[in-house]
């Protein structure tokens, strides 16, 4: 996106600081530990991206890797981290 990294996650917002698309736009295919998306898969176009995003919302948004889920996690404050392009 305009010779910007992307971090946050275009599906669940996390944001961890890993890079999941480099400066050019191109996917370095990190797996999500909070929505189990595979940047670079499946996250290429809104339509998809909205559909995960709501297919993960529908079953409860749960975390893929428990252990990394924050203690005072906020469901829509990490949400608000999604780029807004991907909203």
């Amino acid at each position: 996106m305009e010779n910007s990294v992307e971090t946050a996650c275009r599906i669940c917002g996390l944001d961890d600081g890993e890079e999941l698309f480099d400066r050019h736009g191109l996917p370095r295919y990190v797996i999500c530990d909070c929505c189990y998306n595979e940047s670079g898969i499946g996250d290429d176009t809104l339509m998809q991206v909205r559909e995960l995003r709501g297919l993960w919302v529908g079953h409860g948004a749960r975390w893929h890797n428990p252990a990394r889920k924050p203690a005072d996690w906020d469901l829509l404050g990490q949400i608000a981290n999604i780029p807004p392009r991907w909203r």
